[in-house]
């Protein structure tokens, strides 16, 4: 005798959705512009001033 068995199956759904806020990708990629030259702004004074005393 084959008994079936009812279970309640809850099933996950995921809604995924990209987010594309240029205006978000812009100001971070400023930013990020900005830290690489004070960067090498710095490198450049250390190299340009600060090494030839030695």
């Amino acid at each position: 005798m084959s008994r079936r068995v009812d279970r309640d199956v809850e099933i996950e759904t995921r809604n995924v959705e990209e987010r594309n806020d240029s205006s978000r990708v812009a100001s971070t990629l400023i930013k990020y512009v900005a830290y690489l030259i004070i960067f090498f702004g710095f490198l450049y004074f250390l190299i340009k001033y600060v090494f030839p005393m030695f």
